[in-house]
C-alpha cells in the first residue's frame, strides 16, 4: 500500500511541475563513430504512447548545415536506397562514406504528439598529406603566415608544426629552449603565423596532420630563409638608374649636336587672300559696263 502511494505521489508531482514522462523518443547511442566503408547502426525507440501506427522519420543535417530526408514514408529516398535498411528502431547503413558525416534526427509522430532525438555519425578517415604554404624568402621585421590544412581526414584533423624536424610547442613562452620565439599557432586550422620575423626564425618547416581515425601525415619540409633588408643594393640599383638617365640625356644633346635628328622644320605662314571690290557696273571714267574683280595673294 505505501508502494503505490509512492508511484502515485510520484506521477502526480511529476504530473504538477509538468515533466511528462510519455511521448518519449531515445537512442542507446547518441554519439555513432564508424570507419569508412564500414556499416553503422543508428537507434531510435519511443514510446507506447505514440500509438501502433507511429510515423517514424530520419532526416540528415551535413557539416554545412543542409537538410535532407534518409526515411520518409518509411522508405529510404532515393540518394539512400541500396544504402540504408531501416527495422523496428535501427537505421542501419551498409557502408559509410565521409559524406555521411553529420548529425540524423529520428522524428516520430502519433496520436498528435510529436518527439525527436539527434544521433550525431562521425565516419572515420585517416588523415592525408597535408598541403603546406611555406614562403621561401622573408624579410626581417615583417609579419609571415604559413598555412597548412587537410581536406580528407575525418573527424577534422588537428595539426602541429615542426622546424628543422623538432616540433614546435603550441605556447612557446612555456619552454626555456623557445622564450626569444614570438610565433603563434592555431592547431585547429593548421596556421602558423610571425608577428614579426628574424634571423633565428630561419629553417625547414613541415605540418602534420593528426586525428584517431590512423596514422598522422606530414607534409614535406620547405626552407624559409629570414633577411635584412638590402640598403646597399637598393642605394645601387638608385644610383645606377641615375647613371642610366644622365648617359641617355647626354646621348640625346649629342646626336642633336651632331645634326643626327632630324631638324624641327620651320611652319610656313598660310597665305592670305584680300579681296577688292570694284564698281558693279565697270569702270565710270570709261562709260563702259565693265566688272571687275580681282583677288591678291
Amino acid at each position: 500500500m505505501f508502494v503505490g502511494g509512492g508511484l502515485v505521489s510520484v506521477f502526480v508531482f511529476l504530473h504538477a511541475t509538468g515533466i511528462d514522462c510519455a511521448f518519449t523518443v531515445t537512442t542507446s547511442n547518441a554519439d555513432v563513430r564508424a570507419k569508412e566503408n564500414e556499416g553503422a547502426d543508428l537507434t531510435c525507440t519511443h514510446s507506447a504512447d505514440f500509438g501502433a501506427n507511429a510515423r517514424v522519420e530520419w532526416k540528415f543535417k551535413d557539416m554545412k548545415g543542409s537538410t535532407t530526408h534518409v526515411i520518409f514514408d518509411g522508405k529510404p529516398t532515393t540518394p539512400y536506397a541500396g544504402r540504408v535498411n531501416k527495422f523496428d528502431g535501427v537505421l542501419r547503413f551498409i557502408n559509410v562514406t565521409r559524406n555521411d558525416n553529420g548529425e540524423y534526427y529520428c522524428a516520430v509522430s502519433g496520436s498528435q504528439k510529436f518527439g525527436e532525438v539527434k544521433v550525431k555519425l562521425t565516419v572515420l578517415v585517416p588523415p592525408s598529406m597535408p598541403m603546406c604554404r611555406v614562403p621561401a624568402s622573408v624579410t626581417t621585421a615583417h609579419s609571415v603566415l604559413l598555412s597548412c590544412y587537410d581536406a580528407q581526414g575525418s573527424p577534422p584533423p588537428t595539426y602541429k608544426w615542426y622546424k628543422d624536424n623538432n616540433p614546435l610547442p603550441e605556447d612557446p613562452s612555456k619552454f626555456a629552449a623557445f622564450k626569444n620565439y614570438t610565433y603563434k599557432i592555431n592547431t585547429l586550422i593548421g596556421n602558423l603565423e610571425f608577428p614579426s620575423a628574424s634571423k633565428m626564425d630561419t629553417g625547414d618547416y613541415s605540418c602534420e596532420a593528426v586525428n584517431d581515425a590512423g596514422p598522422a601525415k606530414r607534409c614535406q619540409a620547405v626552407r624559409m630563409e629570414v633577411r635584412d633588408i638590402n640598403t646597399g643594393g637598393i642605394v645601387a640599383g638608385v644610383i645606377v638608374a641615375l647613371l642610366a638617365l644622365a648617359l641617355l640625356g647626354f646621348g640625346l644633346w649629342y646626336a642633336r649636336r651632331k645634326g643626327y635628328l632630324p631638324k624641327k622644320s620651320a611652319s610656313q605662314p598660310k597665305p592670305s587672300v584680300v579681296y577688292q571690290p570694284t564698281s558693279e557696273y565697270g569702270d565710270e571714267e570709261d562709260g563702259e559696263f565693265k566688272q571687275k574683280s580681282s583677288f591678291v595673294v
